[in-house]
């Protein structure tokens, strides 16, 4: 591995510079799964470069990156040429990124360049407006993802056992919505929204604004909602069915149905198949510990944040059922965190922040944003671990 730190675990928000939009018009989904996912993004040409003390810099003069502290960057054209391929960054500046290497002090050479570096997935199929995405993982479910983004609003999503081309294919869920849930881009007009896009190889969150406030700078202090596609970890040894898909049922933007942070509702959670591996998908229940029908940070279980005893904020994982009729946990989601405390808004902040990790967490870095409905003045903090690694 190029770098002595972990990179497997990726995020992006749409202030970074250079972002792909996400908001009110047809296909600004897809150009953002691409990029996140598949290409990589905000690619930046580097004039010099140099380590020392056991850092890299890279310098340029043509302004500002991407890259932001503790997201993950793939260098190339480097030499020596250990140093090309993932990177996780440490700091950085308008006309620099830094991060820490192995590599002995000296110059670096070559026709260096960087740029936001992608999960790993491929799009196996596409047409307009329309996409296939499946993980490239050997060790993930390699299931398939469609999404539908011919609407300006909103985009509908399904999970596929197998397809043939872009539209076909076999076991497509959810079975309880036709034509798949509904990830919410804006609630109206052609703007752009806040997003936060966070994932590895086997499965991402697709955190996001669809309020009139919301802007690709700020939410606007309007909640985001909260979704997952992927593999979650499974407590079944050599479990091939554990992928998930989440999202809302029908047109209502400000529906949480399907919300990782806030929905108690079997209604937006679907599994590929139940733990014995027969029949076909099936609906599943969140549970944390804590009020499940409370959003995260916003949850009076275990009193106010900070708490009284520590001045600590307390964490739960967030776990999926094995189907509706059972209370037995079939996994966890994976780097994601519920806070059954209260008032932790006031302060986290409505917009994406990145705080260290204590005790538990220690070593991590803990990214949250403002979730809930966007209309609504009930509001929580959504939590997830931005470090990695989120498998065993």
């Amino acid at each position: 591995m190029a770098s002595p730190v972990d990179t497997s675990v990726k995020h992006a928000y749409s202030s970074m510079t250079g972002a792909p939009a996400i908001g009110g018009t047809v296909g600004s989904l897809i150009g953002a799964l691409d990029a996140f996912l598949v290409n990589g993004w905000g690619a930046k040409a580097v004039d010099s470069a140099v380590i020392s003390n056991g850092i890299c810099r890279l310098n340029f003069a043509s302004g500002k990156s991407a890259a932001e502290a503790h997201a993950v960057i793939t260098v190339a054209g480097a030499t020596p040429s250990a140093l090309n391929g993932e990177q996780k960054v440490t700091a950085v500046a308008n006309g620099w990124v830094e991060f820490k290497t192995d590599l002995p002090d000296g110059s670096v050479t070559g026709s260096i360049s960087f740029k936001m570096a992608p999960l790993g997935w491929e799009k196996v199929f596409s047409k307009t407006n329309v996409a296939v995405y499946r993980q490239t993982d050997p060790a993930s479910t390699r299931t398939y993802y469609r999404v539908d983004d011919t609407n300006a609003q909103y985009a509908r999503v399904q999970m596929y056992e197998s397809m043939t081309d872009v539209d076909n294919g076999v076991g497509p869920a959810p079975l309880t919505v036709s034509g798949g849930y509904y990830w919410h881009k804006r609630s109206s007009g052609t703007g752009s929204s806040y997003w936060v896009l966070a994932g590895d190889s086997r499965g991402f969150y697709f955190v996001h604004g669809v309020g009139a406030l919301s802007g690709p700078a700020s939410s606007g202090n309007n909640a985001l909602l909260s979704h997952f596609m992927g593999d979650f970890n499974s407590y079944r040894s050599g479990d091939a069915w554990s992928a998930a898909l989440t999202g809302i049922t029908d047109t209502n933007y400000n529906n949480v149905v399907g919300c990782i942070f806030c929905n108690s509702s079997s209604a937006g959670f679907t599994l590929k198949r139940l733990a014995h591996g027969l029949g076909s998908a099936a609906q599943c229940l969140r549970r944390v510990f804590g009020d499940v029908g409370s959003r995260s940070g916003n949850d009076p279980t275990l009193g106010a944040f900070p708490s009284s005893v520590d001045n600590g904020l307390h964490l739960s994982t967030i776990l999926l059922t094995d189907g509706v009729n059972s209370v037995s946990p079939r996994g966890t989601m994976p780097g994601a965190y519920h806070c059954p405390q209260s008032g932790a808004l006031a302060a986290f902040g409505s917009d994406v922040a990145i705080t260290k990790g204590q005790g538990p967490f220690t070593g991590k870095q803990l990214l949250s944003v403002q979730i809930g409905s966007p209309s609504t003045g009930n509001q929580g903090v959504g939590f997830l671990d931005v470090t990695g690694p989120w498998r065993s």
